[in-house]
């Protein structure tokens, strides 16, 4: 009996382990430009290429380039730096300059990979920030933790987490770590959720300072906004002599012109894809 308990409890545990086969290793983060964080597992994902464009290529947005490029610059050299949240309208090239600033900071100090690492950390997971600090604070490289689409709503608790490690908590922010965040919301929750608590409080104004005090933890704001035509021109041209789409600039702009009106809207994601339907029409790819 025991011979035979013994054989089928042997069985069982061999077929278990085909089932749930051991969770994947997580990546060596020394060998990698930029990782993705997942919090199943606790466990970084190196990403083979980042979809990003040229810091150059990106237009009307000057001022945040310069401002998040030297924050990024100083932080990679080991100096004082500050967290960032970059707020404003959709498509404005927020997420963008991030991934940009990024490869650009690393090829001036000889990479790749670099000295900096980018690591994508997504909202729901943010919980797990404590795990992932843990996990990069010992090591000789710099991250830039990145989330992209930051923002808190109804009873949503995960902002108290992140204020305590962004600059509360008792360990703080590991000195190779800086927390760059893009919002459309400028104190990252929406008005209505700030206005609920300013009613329904006993002080009204320690309940706001409560919601808004997580902005107050990005050294920077770099705000975004909807492009003029000009500006939405000067990229468009900035993109198709990039990428050397042979089409008049007349031409071209009117057709931005028309793409413009039916997106209802004038920015870098927008003229990103006209260009993509223009290299699409031409049967060029945009390499």
């Amino acid at each position: 009996m025991d011979q035979d308990l013994k054989a089928t409890l042997s069985r069982i545990v061999e077929a278990l382990d085909r089932l749930a086969p051991p969770a994947p290793a997580t990546a060596d983060i020394a060998t990698a430009e930029a990782y993705v964080w997942h919090a199943a597992g606790h466990r970084l994902e190196a990403v083979p290429k980042v979809n990003r464009v040229d810091l150059d290529l990106l237009m009307g947005v000057d001022r945040q380039k310069e401002t998040l490029l030297e924050n990024t610059r100083r932080f990679a050299k080991g100096l004082p730096a500050n967290n960032a949240l970059l707020w404003g309208s959709r498509g404005a090239g927020k997420s963008s300059i991030v991934k940009a600033v990024h490869a650009h900071v690393n090829r001036e100090m000889g990479g790749p990979p670099g000295p900096l690492a980018l690591v994508e950390i997504h909202r729901e997971d943010i919980p797990s920030l404590p795990a992932l600090l843990s996990m990069i604070r010992t090591s000789p490289r710099h991250f830039v933790v990145f989330c992209d689409d930051l923002s808190f709503d109804g009873q949503d608790a995960a902002y108290k987490s992140l204020k305590a490690v962004l600059e509360g908590g008792i360990e703080g922010r590991p000195d190779n770590v800086v927390f760059y965040a893009t919002s459309n919301r400028r104190h990252l929750m929406p008005r209505d959720m700030i206005e609920n608590e300013r009613s329904t409080a006993i002080n009204p104004s320690e309940a706001v300072e409560e919601k808004v005090s997580l902005s107050d933890r990005f050294g920077l704001w770099l705000g975004f906004h909807n492009a003029d035509q000009d500006t939405f021109f000067a990229m468009i041209e900035g993109y198709a002599n990039h990428y050397k789409l042979d089409v008049p600039i007349e031409d071209l702009r009117k057709q931005a012109i028309e793409w413009s009106v039916t997106r209802g809207s004038r920015s870098g994601r927008v003229a990103w894809q006209f260009i993509q339907e223009v290299a699409g029409q031409l049967g060029k790819k945009l390499e």
